[in-house]
C-alpha cells in the first residue's frame, strides 16, 4: 500500500506542540498496515518536526527555552530581517531540527517508545496554519 495525504494543522502559538493525535486522525488506513513506514514532511522553513517526550509539558517548555537561548530572535548579526526579528532565528531552528520524520509502523500503529510523541516545533510568533504531507507505505 502507498498512500499520501496532505494535512493542514491549525495555527499553533510559538512553542513545541504534540501533534501525534492529529497525524493519526488523518490516517485511519494506518490500522490496516502490518509492517511499514510513515514519512511526515512539513512544507515550511520556519517550523520543524521532532519526536520526544509526550508526557510532561515541562519538556516542551524546556525545548522552547533552550532554542530561544541558543538562537535568539533579533541577533544583530542576522542580515535576513525583513520579515521580523523572529524570522531568521526560526529558519535556523527549523534547519537544526529538520523538516521530516520517518516512523516505523507495526501491527496497525506507530511503533514509538512508551513516552514518545510527534512534535510540531513552531518557531514564529505568528506562524499560521502549517501543512504536512503524510506518506504511508506498508503491507
Amino acid at each position: 500500500m502507498w498512500l499520501q495525504r496532505r494535512v493542514t494543522l491549525r495555527p499553533y502559538p510559538r512553542g513545541f506542540h504534540l501533534i501525534t493525535r492529529e497525524v493519526l486522525a488523518a490516517l485511519p488506513e494506518l490500522g490496516q498496515v502490518g509492517t511499514g513506514l510513515l514519512h511526515v514532511f512539513i512544507g515550511h522553513t520556519s517550523a520543524a518536526l521532532t519526536v520526544s517526550e509526550n508526557a510532561s509539558p515541562d519538556v516542551r517548555r524546556d525545548f522552547e527555552r533552550y532554542f530561544n537561548h541558543a538562537v535568539p530572535d533579533g541577533w544583530p548579526e542576522f542580515k535576513h530581517t525583513l520579515e521580523g526579528d523572529d524570522d531568521m532565528a526560526a529558519h535556523i531552528k527549523a534547519s537544526v531540527l529538520g523538516s521530516s520524520l520517518t516512523l516505523p509502523v507495526g501491527a496497525g500503529r506507530l511503533v514509538l517508545g512508551t513516552w514518545q510523541g510527534l512534535y510540531l516545533c513552531e518557531h514564529r510568533d505568528r506562524g499560521g496554519a502549517r501543512s504536512l504531507v503524510l506518506t504511508l507505505h506498508g503491507e
